[in-house]
């Protein structure tokens, strides 16, 4: 799914773990990653947070359990903005599975700063789609 995520390698983040219903990923806020008052834009947290998401969501145990499922999306998400951060700082999304019940998941994400502060929190409601997984 990331070799063909066009959005998140163009905004550099950095897959550190991709496990089943668990994933890191981090992202180094640049220059033009700013809002007007120099703080990083919400936008840029949320999409870091959003990808740990949707990796968590999407990593499969080959042969395991999941292997046949289809493509896992967002049906919705929300986040809390606890802490501003600025450029040059590297912010790390860690996202985690809470529950599955059939078709929809729920899954929280924390994104820390380098000094291991949470500046965000997300929670993102997912929803197993009928697609396949395209082939690698």
């Amino acid at each position: 799914m990331m070799q063909r995520d066009l959005a998140s390698a163009a905004l550099g983040m950095v897959v550190e773990r991709d496990e089943p219903g668990e994933s890191v990923v981090s992202m180094r806020v640049r220059d033009d990653m700013t809002n007007g008052f120099a703080i990083t834009h919400g936008g840029m947290l949320f999409a870091l947070a959003d990808t740990a998401f949707a990796i968590a969501c999407n990593e499969l145990v080959p042969g395991g359990a999941g292997a046949d499922d289809g493509v896992t999306v967002a049906a919705g998400a929300d986040i809390s903005f606890l802490k501003a951060t600025h450029a040059g700082q590297t912010l790390t999304a860690h996202a985690r599975r809470r529950i599955v019940s059939g078709r929809n998941g729920l899954y929280d994400v924390t994104v820390t700063d380098e000094t291991g502060d949470v500046v965000a929190e997300f929670r993102g409601r997912s929803l197993t789609t009928r697609r396949q997984h395209p082939a690698d």
